[in-house]
């Protein structure tokens, strides 16, 4: 006999019981003490019956008689653990080899084991347990699945994390490298190059405006502009800076030698904010 007692509207599949027996007595027995326990209770007459079940529907606990025609209730178990290792199983006999039924007990494949006939009270509550048991069961496998696509989702951020890491490195190394071919270019020029920030702070020098003023103030980097550079080149960055022009040209004299000034705002295209002036020796120009 194949068959099926729905106690709930709305089945409740994490609380489906499975009953193996090929007494049908006994089957209509359990169902009745069991049916207003709150669970879906499907039967079958043998274990291979009671596989055929197992394939076709989620169940969270079986009871099984031991003594069956085909197989006995404790290899009938030990398939479906194999086959369904969530499953919470429990024996349900009379008759057994108390050898079989301990060891099946002591590797797994049962649960418990109870004896014919029952106690309902105390069936009940061992019915409950292993339900219990199944529940805490699946909701481990839950978290443990939610944990490993975590774990998953992690490394795959990291991989993600140490490629973008990667190819800012790369750029940073590149604009480095250009930063450096930049400062070179500068460093090369046979012209004075004087780089000065909104704050009125010198914030570059080359080697040539360096020279151009080595007979004077000495000319470094992190000096404000009107302590070093000469009366009337500052008195003319002053008046640039406050007419707001982009540009300016002028000549005045660094120590004896006569010099063309260039002054041009920078950061149009940088995003910096600041001047720039351009000495020539006039004999250059």
């Amino acid at each position: 006999m194949l068959g099926e007692l729905r106690t709930m509207d709305n089945e409740d599949k994490g609380r489906t019981l499975l009953v193996v027996d090929d007494e049908e007595n006994v089957v209509r027995s359990l169902v009745r003490l069991l049916r207003n326990d709150g669970y879906r209770i499907l039967t079958a007459t043998s274990g291979r019956q009671g596989l055929e079940v197992l394939s076709n529907n989620k169940i969270g606990v079986i009871i099984s008689d031991e003594r069956m025609p085909e197989m006995s209730g404790v290899e009938f178990l030990t398939k479906a653990k194999d086959l369904y290792p969530d499953t919470v199983r429990i024996v349900l006999s009379g008759y057994t080899d108390l050898k079989s039924v301990t060891n099946s007990v002591n590797e797994g494949e049962i649960y418990k084991f109870l004896t014919k006939p029952w106690e309902d009270d105390i069936l009940r509550t061992h019915v409950k347990e292993a339900f219990d048991r199944y529940s805490i069961t699946r909701e481990n496998l839950r978290l443990t699945k939610e944990l490993q696509a975590a774990n998953r989702l992690l490394a795959d951020t990291n991989k993600e994390l140490v490629v973008d890491v990667e190819q800012k490195t790369r750029y940073v190394d590149f604009n480095t490298r250009l930063l450096q071919v930049a400062q070179e270019v500068l460093e090369s020029l046979p012209i004075g190059i004087i780089g000065i920030g909104s704050d009125g702070v010198i914030a570059f020098v080359n080697a040539k405006s360096i020279s151009l003023f080595s007979h004077g103030q000495a000319l470094f980097v992190g000096a404000a502009y009107n302590d070093v550079l000469p009366f009337d080149l500052s008195t003319f960055y002053h008046r640039f800076v406050l007419d707001q022009r982009v540009s300016a040209h002028t000549r005045v004299d660094i120590g004896h030698q006569a010099v063309s000034v260039f002054i041009s705002q920078i950061g149009a295209n940088s995003g910096a904010v600041g001047n720039v002036i351009a000495l020539v020796e006039c004999d250059q120009a």
